[in-house]
């Protein structure tokens, strides 16, 4: 089953993600390769692709897993959360239904 999984981002938090981003990006690359990522992407915290120091509210990954609690310790155990970018994150199972 897919799951959402939603970080939201501390505040002043930036330089923290951009020195965590690529052991995140290699997490979430394997998810890929075993084709279990549907989407993953940031939400500026600003109207703009290149939000620029404004940096990011959070992000949002969607992808497979077993189970509500395999989903839930994968997101704990992102570097985002032990960097201090996530002040919190969510977990819910995720019905794909579009595009088909």
């Amino acid at each position: 089953m897919f799951y959402a999984i939603v970080g939201q981002d501390a505040p002043d938090s930036l330089d923290r993600r951009l020195a965590a981003r690529p052991a995140h990006l290699e997490r979430l690359q394997a998810l890929q390769q075993a084709g279990r990522l549907l989407l993953a992407g940031p939400f500026p915290a600003i109207d703009s692709n290149d939000p620029g120091p404004a940096g990011f509210s959070g992000s949002l990954i969607v992808a497979e897993f077993d189970s509500l609690a395999d989903a839930q310790a994968w997101a704990d155990a992102d570097p985002y959360v032990a960097a201090g970018v996530y002040a919190g994150v969510g977990v819910k199972p995720f019905k794909k239904v579009l595009p088909a």
